[in-house]
This record gives structure tokens, sequence and C-alpha cells, in this order.
């Protein structure tokens, strides 16, 4: 009997607690639907806000380097049976660009320079061995990637005098002095003597605008100079003369003077000569591999005005092979010829007294210390 009232009271109790369980979990349920409803509006509100972007990179329009280098060689003979002489020479190179590119415009601008000097003991003192200043700039406007439409600067000089040293033919004591062979020399260039200068309107090929191995430039409108500032080399150079003094039976170049030494009237000759004609350039830049690259450069002219057929030639080409940080091996040439000019030479002066055409050629083979940086930007 007392079971039965147990299990009774037991059910009420069971079935008094269930309303009150189902009311805590719909108390539950709205609890968790209101807190679901404010993380989504608290995820809303701040994908609205606005979380500020790093600023792009500023675009790069201008690429710039520039090389250094600096070479040294030493020879030193003792009893030495084949024979030379002692010598010590030093060479100093600069090779700088800088290049813009906007869109399809772009500039591009090259200067070489080299300097270099040789001592040499039969001659006590100091000549210059190297000297060449060249500059070009092409503007242009590219119509694809490899074609464009450009107008190009060029100037080639050198920064000194340039002499040839003959042997003295009057001296004092066993051998002639410094002073003897500066008063013996003669000069054969200098600064702006000869200088030649071209603005051209043509067209650019890139074959590979990836690399830009070759590039091409033909201009076949090319106006130039040809500037002899020293009187002395106008005539060499192939100056014109000025036209009051066209006449050269009444003002011959050579003149003989009562006491019997000659001068030379280069004041008869302009300082500049005009010409007009085309321009081929080339320039080659091929890395074979980190340490191993070669450059050369070929510039073609044919003046309109002057022989058209002969063309004047300017060549250039540079090896280098680097050994070690900031230390390579590099062999340079140099080539030019110009029938304008007429080159004496000591070995035939008696055949070709005014001189004649030839070709120059300079080689450098060198040990060079090195140093590339890029121009710091602003």
């Amino acid at each position: 009997m007392k079971t039965v009232r147990f299990t009774a009271l037991a059910a009420l109790l069971l079935l008094a607690a269930l309303p009150l369980r189902a009311q805590n979990e719909q108390t539950e349920k709205k609890e968790a639907q209101s807190a679901a409803d404010a993380a989504a509006a608290a995820a809303a509100a701040f994908a609205k806000t606005e979380v500020p972007q790093a600023a792009p990179p500023k675009p790069v329009y201008w690429k710039k380097a520039a090389t250094t280098s600096l070479g040294f060689s030493q020879q030193k003979l003792s009893n030495w049976a084949a024979g030379g002489v002692n010598n010590v020479t030093l060479n100093a190179a600069l090779r700088g660009n800088a290049n813009f590119a906007k869109g399809k415009t772009y500039w591009n601008n090259k200067i070489e320079c080299d300097y270099g000097f040789i001592y040499q003991q039969d001659k006590p003192f100091v000549q210059k061995n190297l000297d060449r200043l060249y500059f070009e700039s092409v503007c242009g406007y590219s119509k694809s990637p490899k074609f464009g439409l450009s107008a190009r600067i060029d100037f080639l000089s050198q920064f000194s005098n340039t002499y040839n040293y003959n042997y003295p033919s009057s001296f004092e004591g066993d051998s002639p002095t410094a002073k003897d062979w500066r008063n013996a020399r003669t000069i054969r260039s200098g600064l702006l003597s000869p200088a030649y200068a071209h603005l051209g309107l043509g067209f650019d090929i890139v074959p590979n605008p990836a690399n830009r191995w070759l590039v091409i430039n033909f201009s076949p409108i090319t106006g130039g100079f040809t500037v002899v500032a020293n009187k002395e080399l106008r005539r060499a150079y192939g100056n014109h003369r000025l036209k009051q003094y066209r006449d050269e039976a009444e003002y011959p170049y050579t003149e003989a003077l009562p006491d019997g030494t000659t001068v030379n009237h280069g004041e008869y000759y302009k300082i500049t000569r005009f010409e007009l004609g085309s321009q081929l350039v080339a320039n080659l830049n091929i890395r074979i591999n980190t340490n191993f690259m070669f450059s050369s450069s070929l510039i073609l002219f044919s003046n309109y005005l002057d022989n058209p057929q002969n063309l004047r030639v300017n060549y250039s080409s540079a090896v280098s092979w680097i050994l070690a940080k900031n230390l390579s091996l590099s062999f340079k040439t140099f080539l030019l010829y110009d029938d304008k000019v007429m080159i004496r030479n000591p070995d035939d002066i008696d055949k070709y007294p005014d001189g004649k055409q030839r070709v120059q050629l300079q080689e450098i083979l060198g040990l060079n210390f090195s140093y590339s940086f890029p121009v710091p930007k602003k």
C-alpha cells in the first residue's frame, strides 16, 4: 500500500516538472537566438567598416647604374736578353646609363669615359695612352615592343691633347731630357679636336624586348658637325677653307719664313664642318653567364653631301670576365676610320708628307679593380 502511494507521488512530481523544463528550454533557445542575432549584426557592422588599405608602390620610371674600373700594370726588366723597356701603366674607365620608360615613351642615355697613362724608362715623362669620351641619348615612342620611332643625339671626343713624340734631333748630354722630348713633339688631337656630334631622326629595332641583347637604330636623316678647335689640326681632319682664303695659290697652307722656319696657317680653315647623311647604330650586350660578358657598339655614318659611299666607322667592344668580387679581366678594342682624317706616319713621312687615310686601332688588355653601383633613389 505504501509502495503504491510513493509511486503515485513520484509520478505527480514528474508531471509537474515537465512544463518547467519545457519553459527553460524555450528560454535558452530564445537567449541563444538573441546572441546569434547580435553576433550577426556585429559582423555586418564590422564588414561595413572601411579597413585602410596599404598604399600601392610608387611606379619606378628610371633605371640608373654605373660601373667604374681601375687597371694597373708594371713591367720591370733586369739583364733581359730579349730586350724591352721598364714601364708602368694606369687606366681608368667609367660606364653609366640612365634609362626612362613610361607607357610607350622611353629615353635612354649612356656615357663612356676612358683615360690612361704610361711611363716608360726611355722617355722620362708621363704620356697619355688612352683617352675617350662618348655620350649618346635616344628618345622615342614605341609603336610595338620591337619597333619605335626615335630621335638620337651622340657625341664623341676626348679630354686632353695627344702628341706624337718624335726623337729629338738635338740635345745635350747622353740622352734627351723630358724638355727635349716636349720640344720635339707634335700635336695629334685634343679636346674638341676633333669632336663629332650628330642629331638624327629614325627608328629603333629591338629583336628581343625581354633582355634587349641587341638594339639597332637607323636614322636616315642625320645632321652632324665635326668640330676642330685647334687650328693646327683643322686641315688634317678635313675641314674646309674659309671663303676669304679659298685661293690656295695666294694663301698657301705652309709658308716659309725668312729665318728658314716654316709656319702652317690653320686659321685659313673653318672650325666646323657640317654634314648631312644617314647613320646606323648597333649596340650589342650579351651576358654568357654571371661572370662573363661581351658588349660592342658599331656606328656607321654616310655623308650625303660628300662621297656618301665612304662610310665613317666607329667600333668599340669590351669583353669582361669577373674573376672575384671587384676584380675582373677585360679586353677592349677601339676602331675608327674616317676618310677625311689624314694621319702622318713617321715610317712613310717622305711618301705621304701630308698624311693619308688610315684605320685607327687600339687594344687594351688589363686586370681591373671594378665596382658597380646603382644611383641612390631620390
